[in-house]
């Protein structure tokens, strides 16, 4: 099942491949360039279209609700598009097909970082589990994404998100973060890693099918980062995540434990070291040279930051 085809193309394969399990398709009908139908598999319903458009022809499962028929689709349309001779572009196509999925399921495990873009600090993960049950508690309480709220709001969501949702914290200490990224020498892989490391710590003790992180880099690093829990789950990725309510969470926890960590960095240093990598930056890297020395910065800062080159001048 691949946009090679054109939509009706696609749906006589799909619809060929259903009937073959003995389910059933009815009320077939062309709209807006595509096809709709809803597919029954024993009394469970769910409305499936396909797409055709200039980047080929898309499946959109985003009214598919029952999170089991939801599954067994994904099944249909990944089993049809295991081609031995066109595995690498099949792949691509499947990882695609999950990042076109606008309504995710309530039941969700969502990842985001905080400090990957400031010189001063660790690096912070965290993971937040989502399910019906505290879902309309998050939204009551406008979860959104950390980079709307001043740290004050952040710190007084991340106290009530976490009396509500299960959560995971990885901090990623500059020394270790150092360390990391010498090893990896990707600032993508070691993030992977973060990720991956939330999601596993979350499935010891919530069990979850759905985890959703933002899109950074090659799909599959964190696939590859996860472990034996993790590769059983179907993990989603894409850009602005954060507009999904578990990653808003993850956001919000994750940023008020970055900002925490670098204000108890600041007051053991007794130097106000400031987020971002701006200009300002620059000039309080300067005085802790000048306080420390340069080899303390790798306790403090991200060594492998362009903002390095600039305390020679």
């Amino acid at each position: 099942m691949t946009s090679d085809n054109n939509k009706f193309d696609l749906y006589e394969q799909f619809k060929a491949s259903v009937e073959e399990r003995g389910w059933l398709i009815k009320e077939y009908k062309e709209i807006n360039y595509g096809i709709q139908f809803c597919l029954v598999i024993n009394e469970k319903k769910g409305i499936i279209r396909i797409f055709e458009g200039k980047k080929g022809v898309r499946f959109d499962l985003s009214q598919v609700k029952n999170l089991e028929l939801l599954s067994l689709v994904e099944g249909i349309i990944t089993n049809s598009n295991k081609n031995p001779d066109s595995k690498e572009k099949n792949n691509t196509k499947k990882s695609k097909y999950l990042d076109d999925i606008e309504v995710f399921p309530d039941e969700l495990i969502g990842t985001d970082e905080s400090g990957k873009g400031d010189f001063f600090g660790p690096l912070v993960i965290a993971g937040v589990y989502v399910n019906k049950n505290n879902l309309e508690l998050l939204r009551d309480l406008g979860v959104t994404d950390s980079k709307k709220l001043s740290d004050k709001k952040i710190a007084d969501l991340a106290t009530k998100i976490k009396q509500i949702c299960p959560y995971n914290i990885v901090v990623i200490g500059n020394k270790k973060y150092n360390e990391l990224y010498e090893k990896f020498n990707n600032l993508n892989k070691l993030l992977a890693w973060g990720h991956a490391r939330a999601i596993e710590n979350l499935l010891e003790n919530n069990d979850c099918q759905y985890a959703l992180s933002d899109q950074f880099g090659d799909k599959e690093l964190i696939n590859k980062a996860l472990l034996s829990k993790g590769k059983t789950i179907t993990l989603f990725q894409r850009p602005k995540a954060e507009e999904i309510i578990s990653v808003a969470a993850a956001s919000i926890i994750a940023r008020n434990e970055y900002v925490n960590r670098l204000i108890k960095l600041s007051y053991k240093y007794k130097l106000e070291l400031p987020k971002g990598a701006s200009t300002k930056t620059i000039q309080i890297a300067k005085q802790f040279v000048s306080l420390y020395g340069k080899a303390e910065l790798e306790n403090v800062a991200k060594l492998h930051f362009k903002t390095i080159q600039h305390l020679e001048d």
